[in-house]
């Protein structure tokens, strides 16, 4: 008898906190404060959250609406031009709102509001075009770069993190035993934007122009473009690239 007195004192204070639970959620459940612009509905928590499923996207987009995220605010209003962020959601794979926005702020020390963007969520061909969210940077060495260079980003960064960033020196020019050597020998000046070969051995304009010449090339200006590996012979590179010019020239 005392055991089954037990369980119903035990079963009326789970309906109790269940109860308690649907009705003040946001006391009961909450990881913290919503987001600013959430305030007015940070009582109802069925606003976003379907019960036992979690955050809904179908109900973020019942207030933000799909083709005006980034350009009219949720009641139609068109946002000011210098308040525009690049409308990049229109362009996503699909509407996965919790793969980026997390509203609750939650413990300081333990969780942040935000979480990384998910490039993954975007189209392909909106993938390549950083420059259309990311404004180029202007330090030295990215002013250097050439117009082919600085708008490839994916040569030096991955779409997890813009650093630590990594260039693969190889696919344009191996760096041997002889060539491993200071950026300035080939970039005068950290230039690099430009390079040279006449600095060393018998790199000189003369003797360049003159060794190909007898072979009948006549376009050696951009070297690396037969001599990417200095251990390799031309015509073995890039399946007979070198040989090709010599009998296109």
């Amino acid at each position: 008898m005392k055991r089954r007195g037990l369980m119903i004192v035990i079963a009326l204070n789970l309906v109790a906190l269940i109860g308690l639970v649907f009705a003040y959620p946001h006391l009961m459940v909450s990881p913290g404060p919503v987001a600013k612009g959430h305030a007015a509905i940070a009582g109802d928590c069925f606003a976003c959250h379907v019960p036992w499923r979690g955050i809904s996207s179908a109900l973020c987009i019942d207030c933000h609406a799909l083709p005006d995220i980034g350009l009219r605010t949720t009641k139609g209003v068109a946002l000011p031009p210098q308040s525009l962020k690049t409308a990049f959601h229109q362009d996503l794979l699909e509407q996965d709102c919790m793969a980026c926005h997390s509203d609750h702020q939650g413990p300081k020390l333990t969780q942040r509001s935000r979480k990384p963007f998910s490039h993954a969520l975007l189209r392909p061909a909106v993938q390549e075009q950083c420059a259309s969210c990311h404004r180029p940077p202007t330090d030295n060495l990215h002013r250097q770069m050439t117009a082919g260079a600085a708008g490839s980003c994916q040569t030096c960064h991955s779409q997890t993190a813009w650093k630590p960033a990594t260039f693969e020196h190889d696919k344009l020019f191996v760096l041997d035993r002889d060539h491993n050597t200071e950026c300035a020998t080939c970039h005068v000046a950290n230039d690099y934007s430009r390079y040279t070969c006449y600095g060393c051995h018998e790199h000189t304009p003369a003797n360049i122009r003159a060794e190909h010449q007898e072979e009948g090339i006549r376009n050696f200006d951009n070297c690396v473009e037969c001599h990417r590996d200095p251990g390799v012979e031309p015509q073995e590179q890039g399946g007979g690239e070198g040989r090709n010019r010599r009998e296109r020239d």
